[in-house]
């Protein structure tokens, strides 16, 4: 019989609508039945792909002397950290506090008021290597509410305190002297063997490369890059890359797929470009728009890491499965190309595909990896989340427009996803977080959304041309400065008008996307650069004036803020209107432009009056040329693309347009 979360929009909650726990949904009417029954609250948070989530769920909640006790002595709810990253968000923190780390699947136990008094992470069926089940966990807890409810009061008091004080944002000032100290500590930190930084588990540090890039660090950068790309963490035969590697060589993934990685991912390598980076953004496209695109346009938030039960098991391979596939003589050569030996790299004497080097004969490793490809298909494929989030469609739209520089067919995708972020998600001029079927969910969208979502549609402007993206960025940058802005011109991740949690989360530090501040201060800085509102601009760094210590200690975890702060601090970025005739010295003058790190670049006919940045902009002579500004200062037009690197006007606070 199903419970609850039989109507609910996450397909995270939609694995758990056959439990025999009686779920429910996070909100008032759980904690008044906690209330009714006298009984505290069990929180467990996770998401779709979540491995251990899946082990937790088969243990314990598929199991129905579990689920009786559940049911008797707690109000359970269930969430999706995906769909509700502020939930997820207050109650991460109090685990992390109460047990020095934290993870999914999270269980937390709460008082009527929301206020936790035990937290933790995965907690197996039976006593395992020291740990307690999880049944002996929920009688110990359930006693302790019933016989001891004075010190379960003094331990939520105490923990409603801690969450209620907030993150203490130091003001400061990220200078040259910041970046280049952050960028040496960072740099200490490579792995000049195996690439990336810092050991096993290897996340693909994005925001952090794209730092160096504009940076113009020639070591970590491409090094890492290429590690990553011939590593197992990249889909050899179909393009993608896991969420990260349980080893620090990117030879074993966790297989799932998200696609804030790759949307992030994808970007990155075609900016980077040249042969292996163009390969890579191309099949990272084909990836996205091939698996994790809806029917409604938008893109599906991730594929799961198992298939039939197992993890891994759609993507390694064999000797022997190669050799079936291929026959002998291919099969040993791909065994050989894509790194499988008979030992295995995974489990069982599997092997996760890699390609350290070029193959000998290209043609017959295409021919060979499109016969892998159809054999795969065969398998059991891992489920999809198909939830839309509106950040990381952003994140998706603006890796599609990066990559259109390559291939201009990748606009229409990221239009059409664009399309329906603001025709769905955007309910009553406010944005919601998340769709599914096309069909919008309840959840209000969050200050990561805003800036994604504006950098996205931003990222459209400059693709299209259309200043209806322009319209629609400032919309939603307008409603996050109005909304989420913070005392000391920091901002809140919820609105002032947001559901009241036992604390307003508030966290500056990336982690595998970007933080809700760094989102917003990139959408920004973009908008001050195509219209230029001085307001804009000052938002950005009295923004990133409160992460400068987080950035001058831990760069890793403020990679995108970095970045943006490079960018101003160069005194960029720089604004570049490209105008003339369509045809090839445009386009010559496109490419240059883009290749410009951190640049804002539009393409026009001629002068546009809807779009600041193209007002008075013509061509000279008839032919296509480009102005290289700064704080819409420009310099003389050129009209050959060697020209656009050497024409940057000289940086100066008097240059700033004010509103």
């Amino acid at each position: 019989m199903a419970n609850r979360l039989r109507d609910a929009t996450s397909p995270y909650l939609l694995q758990h609508a056959d439990n025999p726990v009686d779920w429910w949904e996070w909100g008032p009417e759980a904690f008044a039945e906690a209330r009714r029954r006298g009984v505290p609250v069990l929180l467990s948070v996770g998401y779709a792909a979540c491995h251990w989530c899946h082990v937790m769920a088969h243990e314990s909640f598929e199991d129905e002397a579990t689920a009786a006790y559940l049911n008797e002595h707690f109000v359970s709810i269930k969430v999706d950290r995906e769909e509700r990253p502020d939930v997820d968000a207050v109650y991460m923190d109090a685990t992390t506090s109460m047990t020095g780390h934290g993870g999914w699947p999270m269980t937390c136990v709460l008082d009527h008021e929301g206020s936790p008094f035990f937290a933790g992470t995965y907690f197996p069926d039976r006593p395992r290597m020291g740990q307690p089940s999880f049944r002996q966990v929920l009688e110990a807890l359930s006693d302790a509410w019933t016989t001891r409810p004075e010190e379960v009061q003094q331990v939520a008091g105490r923990l409603r305190e801690h969450l209620g004080r907030g993150v203490a944002l130091a003001a400061g000032t990220i200078t040259a002297e910041t970046l280049d100290a952050a960028a040496a500590l960072l740099v200490s930190e490579h792995d000049a063997v195996r690439g990336g930084f810092g050991g096993a588990p290897k996340f693909p540090p994005s925001m952090v490369l794209e730092w160096l890039r504009r940076r113009g660090e020639d070591r970590a950068l491409p090094h890492t890059l290429e590690a990553m790309a011939r590593g197992g963490i990249y889909d050899q035969l179909a393009g993608g890359f896991a969420r990260y590697s349980v080893d620090d060589a990117w030879v074993v993934p966790h297989f799932e797929k998200m696609l804030y990685d790759n949307a992030q991912l994808l970007g990155l390598y075609a900016r980077w470009g040249g042969p292996l980076g163009t390969r890579i953004a191309e099949e990272t496209a084909q990836f996205l728009v091939r698996e994790l695109r809806t029917a409604e346009g938008g893109f599906a938030s991730a594929l799961d890491a198992d298939s039939e039960g197992v993890e891994g098991r759609f993507y390694v391979w064999t000797p022997a499965e190669l050799a079936d596939v291929l026959g002998p003589d291919d099969g040993a050569w791909a065994a050989s190309a894509f790194e499988v030996t008979e030992g295995g790299t995974f489990e069982h004497g599997s092997s996760v595909l890699q390609r350290l080097v070029e193959p000998d004969d290209p043609e017959r490793f295409e021919r060979v990896r499109a016969a892998l490809l159809e054999a795969r298909a065969a398998r059991v494929r891992p489920a999809r989340d198909d939830k839309v989030v509106a950040a990381w469609n952003g994140l998706a739209i603006a890796g599609l427009c990066d990559a259109a520089l390559h291939d201009r067919r990748w606009v229409a995708p990221a239009v059409e996803a664009g399309e329906l972020l603001w025709g769905v998600h955007v309910v009553d001029g406010r944005l919601r977080r998340v769709s599914r079927d096309g069909v919008v969910g309840t959840p209000a969208g969050v200050l990561e959304d805003h800036g994604c979502v504006a950098s996205g549609f931003l990222a459209l402007l400059q693709a299209t041309g259309e200043a209806v993206w322009l319209e629609r960025a400032r919309h939603l940058l307008d409603d996050a400065l109005e909304r989420f802005r913070a005392p000391d011109g920091g901002f809140f991740d919820t609105a002032v008008d947001a559901e009241a949690l036992v604390a307003r989360p508030r966290d500056p530090s990336d982690n595998a996307s970007p933080s809700g501040l760094s989102s917003i201060v990139h959408a920004l800085v973009t908008a001050h650069a195509v219209t230029g509102e001085g307001r804009y601009r000052d938002a950005a760094e009295e923004a990133l004036a409160t992460v400068a210590t987080l950035a001058e200690r831990a760069p890793r975890f403020a990679g995108w803020s970095l970045a943006a702060a490079q960018t101003l601090v160069d005194g960029g970025p720089l604004e570049v209107a490209v105008v003339g005739p369509a045809g090839p010295d445009r386009d010559a003058l496109e490419v240059a432009a883009r290749a410009l790190p951190g640049a804002v670049v539009l393409v026009a006919d001629g002068p546009r009056s809807d779009v600041p940045l193209l007002e008075g902009r013509t061509p000279v002579q008839g032919r296509a040329a480009a102005y290289v500004c700064r704080g819409f200062v420009c310099e003389r037009p050129v009209t050959e693309p060697e020209d656009i690197a050497r024409s940057r006007p000289a940086s100066s606070s008097a240059t700033r347009s004010t509103p």
